[in-house]
C-alpha cells in the first residue's frame, strides 16, 4: 500500500541498456501523480535535467492546489471565488495556517491576536533613517523584514511550535505596517501607528494615506477592495518566491530571514512586477482606437512587444482570480468616480482575447495582474508600491509554506543539481607561463 495515499504503489521503471529501475509514483488527493525519483541518483548514478523545475514536485504539501488547465483555485480545498466573495482576508489567514475555516469564536480570538500585533518595535523608526529617501519600497521592505529578527529573539527559534506560531503572526499583522511606512519615507510624511479598532484592510489603508493634521475616515468600499486583492494574493502553490522561502527555511534560518528572502524574490519583473507592467503596457497603447496595431504587433514573431497581463505560468485557462478582479476595479473606480480610459482599453483587450482564434489557441486569457494596477492606481498607490501589497498579501501563504515545511519530518535541506557543462579538470599555470 502507497504510504501516502492508501493505495495500491503504481510503478514507473527506468530501462538504460541492459540495467532497469523502479520508482515509485504516488498520486495526490486531486491533480497529476508524482514520480519519486529522490534515489535516482544512488541508484543510477544520473540525475533529472529541468530547467525551472517545471516538471518536479520539490515538496508534499495540503496548502493550496491549482489546475492551470480549468482555471483552478484552491485554498485548503476551498475555491478562491468564494474566499474572496464571501470571507475576508485573515479568515483566509487562518484557514491557511491552520487548514480548517476558523469558528466565530476562534475567528474573534484570531483577529484579536493579530491587531494587537500590528505595532512595530519603537527602535525600527530610527531603522528607517538608513534609507535614502529614494529608495524603492521593496528595497525598504526586504531591509526591514529581515531586521525583524533583530528586534523579535523571542520568536526565532524554529524548533518551538509557540515560537514559530508566534513569529506567524506577527509577521502577518506587522507586514502592512512595514508596508506603509515604506511607503510614507518614500513620500516624505510622518508614520501612522495602527488603531486596533480598525479591520486588517481599513488600518492599512490609514496607515498609508492619514496625515496627522485631519481626520481619516477608511472608506467601505476601498477596504473592502484591499481586502479581496489581499486574499487573491494570499498564496499560489509553489511559485518563485515561495520556493525561495521554502529553500531558504530548509536551512534552518529563522522565519524573518526566510520571508525577507521571498520578499526579494517577488521584486522580479517576472514575478511580483508583473501588474506594473500590465499598467504601463495600457499606458503605452494609451486608447482604444490604437488597439490594432499592438495586436498587429503581439502576434508578429519578428516583434519583442509583447501583452502584458495575458497568459499564465500554470494557468492554461481564465485566471480564476481576474473575473473577481474585474469586478473589484468596476467597484473602485464607480466609488471614487473616475473614469479612466485605459479601463476602456483593458476590456477592449480583454474581449479581443476572448474570441481572437490566435489568444484562444495560444490560451493567451486574462490573468490578476491585468486589473489588479488600474484599481491600486485608482485607489492612491503608486506603481512603485503595486510588489509591496503583492508582498503584504503572500505574507501569510508564505509563513504557511514555511510553517509546513518545518514540521515535515521528510524534509531536507534543498540542494538542486546540475548539469555541468564548463572546462574538465585542467592544470594550474604560473603567471609566467601564461600566454
Amino acid at each position: 500500500m502507497d504510504a501516502k495515499t492508501g493505495a495500491n504503489i503504481k510503478i514507473a521503471k527506468l530501462t538504460l541498456g541492459d540495467k532497469s529501475w523502479s520508482f515509485p509514483i504516488y498520486d495526490g488527493t486531486v491533480g497529476p501523480s508524482v514520480m519519486d525519483v529522490s534515489k535516482l541518483y544512488a541508484e543510477t548514478g544520473i540525475f533529472t535535467y529541468d530547467p525551472g523545475f517545471t516538471s518536479t514536485g520539490s515538496c508534499e504539501s495540503k496548502i493550496t492546489y491549482i489546475d492551470g488547465d480549468a482555471g483552478v483555485l484552491l485554498y485548503r480545498g476551498y475555491p478562491i471565488e468564494d474566499l474572496a466573495e464571501h470571507g475576508d482576508f485573515l479568515e483566509t489567514c487562518y484557514l491557511l495556517l491552520y487548514g480548517e475555516l476558523p469558528t466565530a469564536a476562534q475567528k474573534e480570538n484570531f483577529d484579536d491576536r493579530v491587531t494587537h500585533h500590528t505595532m512595530g518595535h519603537e527602535q525600527m523608526m530610527r531603522f528607517f533613517q538608513g534609507f535614502r529617501r529614494d529608495a524603492h519600497p521593496m528595497a525598504v521592505m526586504t531591509g526591514c523584514v529581515g531586521a525583524l529578527s533583530a528586534f523579535y529573539h523571542d520568536s526565532t527559534d524554529i524548533t518551538d511550535p509557540t515560537q514559530r506560531m508566534v513569529a506567524s503572526i506577527r509577521m502577518i499583522a506587522k507586514s502592512p505596517t512595514l508596508a506603509a511606512m515604506a511607503y510614507k519615507y518614500s513620500i516624505g510624511q510622518p508614520f501612522v501607528y495602527p488603531k486596533n479598532d480598525l479591520d486588517y484592510a481599513s488600518n492599512f489603508l490609514r496607515m498609508c494615506f492619514a496625515v496627522p493634521c485631519e481626520e481619516y475616515k477608511p472608506n467601505p468600499v476601498l477596504a473592502r477592495a484591499m481586502d479581496r486583492i489581499f486574499t487573491l494574493h494570499a498564496d499560489h502553490e509553489q511559485n518563485a518566491s515561495t520556493s525561495t522561502v521554502r529553500l531558504a527555511g530548509s536551512t534552518g534560518a529563522n522565519p524573518f530571514a526566510c520571508i525577507a528572502a521571498g520578499i526579494a524574490c517577488l521584486w522580479g519583473p517576472a514575478h511580483g512586477g508583473a501588474n506594473e507592467a500590465a499598467l504601463k503596457m495600457l499606458g503605452e497603447i494609451g486608447s482604444v482606437d490604437r488597439i490594432p496595431e499592438y495586436v498587429k504587433r503581439a502576434k508578429d514573431p519578428n516583434d519583442s512587444f509583447r501583452l502584458m497581463g495575458f497568459g499564465h505560468r500554470v494557468y492554461k485557462h481564465y485566471d480564476p482570480r481576474a473575473k473577481i478582479m474585474q469586478k473589484t476595479c468596476h467597484e473602485v473606480l464607480n466609488e471614487l468616480g473616475v473614469n479612466d480610459p485605459l479601463l476602456d482599453v483593458a476590456l477592449e483587450l480583454e474581449r479581443i482575447a476572448l474570441h481572437d482564434d490566435y489568444f484562444i489557441e495560444k490560451r493567451l486569457y486574462p490573468n490578476v495582474d491585468f486589473y489588479s494596477g488600474i484599481t491600486l492606481r485608482a485607489m492612491g498607490f503608486p506603481t512603485a508600491m503595486f510588489t509591496v501589497l503583492f508582498a503584504v498579501a503572500r505574507t501569510v501563504g508564505w509563513i504557511a509554506q514555511w510553517k509546513e515545511m518545518i514540521e515535515d519530518p521528510h524534509q531536507k535541506l534543498g540542494r538542486p543539481r546540475q548539469l555541468y557543462t564548463g572546462s574538465p579538470r585542467r592544470e594550474y599555470q604560473p603567471i609566467s607561463r601564461r600566454k
